[in-house]
């Protein structure tokens, strides 16, 4: 017996061989008696699939997360590796998965969350999928505080190296 014919107590319908859909007739079992023998291993043949099935699920669902944010919390967004260089303005290389972190202005249903975007991503619709937002847990290590730049009538400023990180002497070519 095939196992979709186990699992499902019908035979496979392709379009290469349609069966003909009727009422099935039941026998009397003691007229023939393998028809039990047969239920009874589809019956078992049913429990087997379903035991590793349901043994995935569990697995699948170890990953799944129901996330659920507030009105007011604090998110990142989630972007693309292709237009992460457009939003950022980065080449290809150090690429932010993230970016952020954004407010969220009101929840649209259970899934999609409206968010506060600047000006900068204004192209961009600020309604999201909750699959793409990540929270963001406030840390005061996170805030930077700007220095103080002097800004001439040109609107240029001087950048001054603060100190050197490493030197190295190379040699080429033993000499």
């Amino acid at each position: 017996m095939a196992p979709y014919e186990a699992f499902y107590g019908r035979k496979y319908r392709s379009p290469i061989c349609w069966n003909e859909i009727s009422e099935r007739k039941i026998l009397d079992p003691t007229v023939v008696p393998w028809i039990n023998e047969a239920y009874e291993k589809a019956k078992l043949i049913r429990q087997q699939i379903q035991t590793p099935q349901s043994r995935q699920k569990s697995y699948a669902d170890n990953w799944k997360k129901d996330l659920e944010f507030a009105v007011g919390d604090q998110v990142f967004l989630k972007i693309t590796p292709l237009k992460a260089s457009l939003i950022t303005g980065t080449g290809k290389k150090l690429q932010p998965r993230f970016i952020g972190p954004y407010k969220i202005l009101q929840r649209v249903e259970n899934v999609a969350s409206k968010l506060e975007l600047p000006p900068s991503l204004s192209r961009i619709h600020n309604i999201f999928h909750v699959s793409m937002l990540k929270k963001y847990h406030p840390d005061p290590s996170h805030v930077l505080q700007p220095k103080n730049i002097d800004i001439d009538k040109a609107l240029t400023y001087a950048e001054k190296p603060v100190k050197l990180l490493d030197r190295k002497v190379k040699e080429l070519r033993n000499k």
